[in-house]
C-alpha cells in the first residue's frame, strides 16, 4: 500500500493543534455511551477481571454496590467472578476513567465537543478528597459521595450551564497554563478559574443555602485536581480527531489499566499494543512507600497524548516538588526531550521556558529510534483493593515494547 507517512503525520498533528473542546453538557453513562445493564468501562486497555490490579477490583466492586447489583462486597466480587459483568476499555467508547475507575451506567459524565473536529468526548467526575472509587474505594463514605455526585451536583452543573453557556476548555486551559499548571498532576489554576465559572450560575440556580455550600466547598477545599475531569475530557476529545487517520504513526491514545501499559496508533485504528505497566518513581505521603504502591494506572496520559502533563513540564514549576522531580531545570530538559519524539508544538499551549508551544504528536518511529518514551506524570494508588487512597505521585516511564511493536505492525500494514 502507498502511504504518505509524513503528509499523514502533518494532518494528525493540525487536528491536534486545531481543537478546540468545549464542556457542553453533563449526562449519565447510559444515556450518553449506550452503557448496557451490567457492563463497566474501566481505564486503560482491555482487561478482564481475574488479572485487574487490587484498586480496579475495589473500584469494580464499588461499582457494582453502587448501581445495586450486589448487597455487600462479598456479594460484589462473586458476581464479578462469574462473569455476570462485561468490561471494556472506557477508550473504546470515546470515554476517560482516571486512576482505576470504572464507569457504569448511572453515573454522570461530562460531555466534551470540539466543533473544530467535530468531535465529541465523556469523562468520570471525581469525588474530591478522602477514599474514592478512583483509587479502589468502596466503603460506604465512597458511595455516599457518588450519589451525592449523581443526584445534587450532576444536577446543580446542569443547570449552571443552561444558564452560562459552554465552558470553553481550550482557553481555559491555555490560561491555566500560564498561571502554573501542566494540566495533569497540577490543576490548582484550571480548578480555581473552573469554579469562578461555575460559581455565579450555581448561586442563582441552586436555591438551597446549605447545599450551595457544600457544592462551593467540594469545589475549592482540599481539591486542587478537581479541573482533571475535564482536561482529561478535552484532551480526549482533541485525540478522537486523529483516530483511524491513514498512514500516521502518531499515538491516538496512551493508557494504563495498573497491570498493562497500552497504545492505539492514528493509522492502525482500534487495535492495542501493550506491555507490563511500570512502577511510578516518585514521592509518598508519610506511612507509605514503594511497597504499598500499585503500577502505573489509569487513562489520565491522555493529556501527554496531545502534549500536556509530562510533555509540559516547563510551565510548571510547582508541579517539580509533587511528582519528586529533582529541580526545575530537570523539568525543563524533560519537556526538551519531548520534543525529540513529536512530530511538532502546539501553539495554544506555549512553554516560556523553551520559546515554543507544547510538544505534541507522539510519533512511534521517533519513539522506537531514539529509545526516548513518553514522561507521565500521575498520582499513585494503593495497591490494594478497598483503601481507595492516593498514597503519592511520580512519574511513570512506560515500556519501549508497545511502541517498537506498533512500529512493526504499521510496516506490515502499510509497506508490506
Amino acid at each position: 500500500m502507498a502511504v504518505d507517512i509524513e503528509s499523514a503525520n502533518r494532518e494528525a498533528l493540525e487536528r491536534l493543534c486545531r481543537a478546540r473542546p468545549t464542556w457542553t453538557a453533563v449526562r449519565s453513562a447510559g444515556d450518553a455511551l449506550a452503557l448496557e445493564e451490567r457492563t463497566l468501562l474501566h481505564s486503560g486497555p482491555p482487561i478482564e477481571w481475574p488479572r485487574m490490579c487490587g484498586p480496579m477490583q475495589g473500584a469494580v466492586i464499588g461499582a457494582t454496590l453502587y448501581e445495586g447489583w450486589a448487597a455487600d462486597a462479598e456479594v460484589a466480587r462473586k458476581l464479578a467472578t462469574s462473569g455476570a459483568i462485561q468490561f471494556a476499555p472506557a477508550h473504546s467508547r470515546g470515554a476517560v476513567a482516571p486512576m482505576a475507575a470504572v464507569i457504569s451506567r448511572t453515573m454522570p459524565l461530562l460531555e466534551i465537543e470540539d466543533k473544530a473536529n467535530a468531535t465529541k468526548s465523556w469523562s468520570f467526575i471525581g469525588t474530591g478528597f478522602g477514599p474514592q472509587l478512583r483509587f479502589g474505594g468502596f466503603s460506604p463514605e465512597v458511595l455516599e459521595k457518588l450519589r451525592w455526585l449523581r443526584d445534587v451536583y450532576a444536577p446543580a452543573l446542569v443547570g449552571a450551564l443552561e444558564k452560562e453557556g459552554p465552558l470553553d476548555l481550550a482557553a481555559t486551559m491555555a490560561q491555566a497554563l500560564q498561571m502554573g499548571d501542566e494540566m495533569h498532576m497540577r490543576n490548582a489554576a484550571g480548578t480555581a478559574l473552573l469554579a469562578r465559572f461555575l460559581a455565579p450560575p450555581l448561586a442563582a440556580v441552586v436555591k438551597d443555602a446549605a447545599t450551595l455550600e457544600r457544592i462551593l466547598r467540594f469545589m475549592t477545599r482540599n481539591n486542587d485536581q478537581f479541573f482533571l475531569a475535564w482536561s482529561m475530557g478535552a484532551a480526549k476529545a482533541a485525540a478522537r480527531s486523529i483516530e483511524n487517520v491513514e498512514g500516521s504513526t502518531v499515538v491516538s491514545t496512551m493508557a494504563r489499566n495498573g497491570v498493562d501499559f497500552g497504545i492505539r496508533v492514528a493509522g492502525l485504528g482500534e487495535r492495542w499494543f501493550t506491555a507490563p505497566a511500570a512502577a511510578v518513581a516518585g514521592s509518598y505521603f508519610p506511612g507509605f512507600g514503594p511497597d504499598h504502591a500499585n503500577r502505573d494506572v489509569g487513562d489520565s496520559a491522555i493529556m501527554e497524548t496531545w502534549g500536556l502533563g509530562g510533555m509540559a513540564m516547563a510551565a510548571s514549576p510547582a508541579v517539580v516538588t509533587i511528582v519528586g522531580a529533582k529541580s526545575f531545570s530537570d523539568a525543563v530538559k524533560t519537556s526538551r526531550a519531548m520534543g525529540e519524539i513529536c512530530v511538532g508544538r502546539n501553539a495554544l499551549f506555549p512553554l516560556a521556558a523553551l520559546g515554543e508551544g507544547s510538544p505534541t504528536a507522539i510519533d512511534i518511529r521517533r519513539v522506537a529510534e531514539s529509545g526516548i518514551v513518553p514522561s507521565i506524570n500521575t498520582a499513585i494508588a494503593h495497591r490494594d483493593a478497598g483503601v481507595g487512597r492516593i498514597i503519592g505521585a511520580g512519574i511513570a516511564t512506560p515500556p519501549l515494547e508497545p511502541f517498537v511493536e506498533a512500529l512493526g505492525a504499521f510496516a506490515d500494514r502499510y509497506l508490506g
